[in-house]
């Protein structure tokens, strides 16, 4: 037991808590890595676009696998918009407010339609244009995802000490028996708890979408 652990015997505690946080932004975030790379494969297949996959790095820091999401998100957002500005340019008014809100298109709707899809991205089909309305009418969940992992990236989460948070549970509790006492430790649960509150609920909402999309793609196809 450490000098610390006397003084302070609340800590072993809160290095648990800490690490078992660490451990659940771990898989969070794996889990929107996974959702991203399903949003990408949709992308490729029915928007002839040609994202790469995005992969988490298990021995890099936060801020490094943070700045890999945002980075691939906003690219998907520039094409998104890209394509938004053509629909709204091109489009009557009211159809273009259909296509955005998500209402059922007319067969003459959908072939107005897919002729500007076809011209900005090569590809005409009832899939893609479905595609496409979904992204424009949910950018906010890509905008969501984003500044969470930006809030992520940049804060304590994503200092020297808790960097190596992929890098296993031993050097954690290395870094933190060096580095951080009682009111540091209390200072970095609160700051997990707070990301972590906001995280949860953004993620779940954010993968559930692309689930519902890749779901309503397979029954179009059929």
């Amino acid at each position: 037991m450490s000098w610390s652990d006397i003084f302070y015997p609340e800590n072993p505690e809160r290095r648990e808590q800490l690490i078992r946080k660490n451990q659940e932004l771990k898989e969070l975030m794996k889990n929107n890595f996974r959702a991203t790379n399903q949003l990408i494969e949709v992308l490729n297949k029915h928007l002839c676009l040609s994202f790469s996959p995005i992969y988490l790095n298990e021995k890099a820091t936060v801020k490094q696998n943070c700045d890999v999401m945002i980075e691939c998100i906003h690219k998907i957002q520039a094409e998104v918009g890209r394509i938004d500005k053509e629909l709204k340019k091109n489009l009557e008014p009211t159809l273009y407010e259909k296509l955005r809100n998500n209402k059922s298109l007319s067969t003459t709707d959908l072939k107005l339609v897919g002729n500007v899809i076809s011209a900005v991205c090569g590809i005409a089909a009832v899939t893609s244009t479905f595609v496409v309305g979904w992204l424009i009418m949910n950018g906010m969940i890509l905008a969501r995802i984003t500044a969470i992992f930006t809030t992520i990236g940049t804060g304590l989460l994503a200092s020297c000490v808790l960097g190596v948070i992929f890098m296993g549970v031993d050097m954690i509790v290395s870094a933190i028996l060096g580095s951080i006492e009682r009111d540091q430790l209390k200072k970095a649960l609160k700051e997990y708890d707070e990301v972590l509150d906001e995280f949860r609920p953004a993620s779940e909402r954010y993968q559930d979408s692309i689930t519902y999309v890749r779901i309503r793609l397979e029954m179009m196809e059929k």
